[in-house]
C-alpha cells in the first residue's frame, strides 16, 4: 500500500473538508482521509497509484474549486 500526502488550498470549513473526502472517495482504489487542521489528504492507494495532476482533476470535478498542493 502506498500512500500520499497533499496540502489543500481553498478549504474553509468543515463543509469544504466533506466535499474533498467524498470526491477522493469516489476514485476506486483510494481511502482518503482529509483534514481542515492542517488542510491536507492523507490518501492510501490500494491498487493504482494516482498522480497529483489525476487526483486534482477528481477534486475540480466533483467538489470544486480546491487545490492539491505538495
Amino acid at each position: 500500500m502506498t500512500k500520499a500526502v497533499y496540502k489543500i488550498k481553498g478549504m474553509a470549513c468543515s463543509h469544504c473538508v466533506m466535499h474533498v473526502q467524498k470526491a477522493l472517495d469516489s476514485v476506486q482504489g483510494i481511502k482518503a482521509s482529509v483534514t481542515l487542521e492542517p488542510a491536507q489528504a492523507e490518501i492510501e492507494f490500494t491498487d493504482k497509484v494516482y498522480t497529483k495532476e489525476e487526483l486534482q482533476a477528481v477534486i475540480s470535478d466533483k467538489a470544486g474549486d480546491y487545490i492539491l498542493e505538495d
